[in-house]
């Protein structure tokens, strides 16, 4: 459910553009959008702990940490780790933090596989009765790499993780006639910045008026305007108090 990056960039400007504010180019855009966009994704985490200390309401669409849990949900996946050495595993590019860690030895069968402390490695490895074994392995996380034991296990590892945010991107073409930058949407080709094209936001729809407004006050600070910063942060600071109280 991803925030087209199309429709937030010309609200943006058609926000400047009657406030007489002056014009927010593409690249500038892209820049800015992306560090809100990881601003919003990373608050994430801190509302959810802050949420599930208080009480919660049973009813439909108002519980505060299911909400969060469903915005945080457009990050979740799953990957394969890679095995690279003995009981050395490479994690997915694009992980952002991890949750829990699978081994499948057989199609029909899976297994979690336990993350444990360095001091508790030594300790489990001191005894037979608690040594890794395929039936129940551990891995140490260190270096974003997974330490799997027992090291006879060499494939079939998968991941749930959290994905990193991929930057937004507002791709353009430039018109012949006008010289205007003209939205390029997905297209490739001769003439398309960048040639991946353009890029959504992926934060959760609801997170639209807060994306607007945190960009507008990004580019206050751009182009040193405090009537735009002022404004943007009084709403910034009011849609996160009605998210809290």
């Amino acid at each position: 459910m991803a925030i087209s990056v199309d429709t937030v960039y010309k609200t943006v400007l058609l926000i400047l553009n009657k406030e007489q504010r002056g014009y927010m180019t593409p690249d500038e855009f892209n820049k800015i959008g992306s560090q809100v966009q990881r601003e919003i994704f990373e608050a994430y985490f801190e509302d959810l702990n802050q949420q599930v200390r208080v009480p919660q309401t049973d009813m439909d669409y108002a519980d505060r940490v299911a909400i969060t849990d469903e915005k945080i949900a457009e990050f979740k996946t799953t990957g394969n780790a890679t095995h690279t050495a003995n009981g050395i595993f490479t994690l997915p590019t694009d992980l952002y933090r991890l949750g829990v860690t699978h081994y499948s030895p057989t199609n029909l069968d899976t297994v979690e596989i336990q993350r444990v402390s360095r001091g508790d490695f030594y300790n489990l490895n001191k005894s037979p009765l608690t040594k890794p074994s395929t039936s129940f392995p551990i891995y140490l996380y260190e270096d974003n790499k997974l330490l799997v034991y027992p090291t006879s296990i060499s494939g079939k590892v998968s991941v749930d993780y959290l994905k990193k945010p991929d930057d937004v991107t507002w791709a353009y073409q430039i018109d012949a006639n006008t010289q205007a930058f003209v939205f390029a949407g997905t297209n490739t080709g001769a003439g398309v910045f960048p040639p991946t094209g353009a890029v959504d936001f992926q934060l959760h729809n609801s997170e639209r008026t807060e994306v607007i407004l945190k960009i507008l006050l990004y580019q206050g600070i751009v182009i040193r305007d405090p009537s735009i910063i002022q404004v943007a942060a009084q709403k910034v600071q009011q849609e996160e108090v009605n998210e809290k109280s």
